[in-house]
């Protein structure tokens, strides 16, 4: 590696590590459990999944998953590739670690789409 190129390295290095620590301060400030924001995004998690349990037709179930996890990383590719360019950014969420909305990623748009799709298979359209 030539000393240009490390030089360039640790510059990012440094750069992502400022914005993490940026994110965790704004994070401390509009998004902890204290407001009504986090948990609005915890019920986007969690509530999709508690009706995905109860009206996921058993029968298919390996079939709707498979489904909704293909959803699932197709999605969190865009939804991450729009973060890193700084097309869209999300507000209020659940913790730091992820930069995208894990509940739109991991939650709501899957069992959307799971849903949706078993019900056309269901109905043979």
């Amino acid at each position: 590696m030539t000393p240009n190129q490390q030089e360039y390295l640790k510059k990012i290095h440094s750069i992502q590590e400022n914005l993490a620590k940026t994110w965790a301060e704004y994070w401390q400030h509009y998004s902890t459990p204290s407001s009504w924001q986090f948990w609005v995004t915890l019920g986007a998690f969690i509530l999709p999944l508690v009706i995905l349990y109860f009206l996921i037709d058993r029968k298919k179930a390996f079939h709707l998953g498979f489904y909704g996890f293909n959803v699932h990383v197709w999605f969190h590719y865009i939804d991450t590739a729009g973060v890193y360019n700084g097309l869209w950014t999300y507000p209020y969420q659940i913790n730091t670690i992820i930069p995208v909305s894990f509940s739109l990623d991991a939650s709501l748009i899957p069992v959307s789409f799971m849903l949706l799709y078993q019900w056309t298979i269901n109905h043979h359209t």
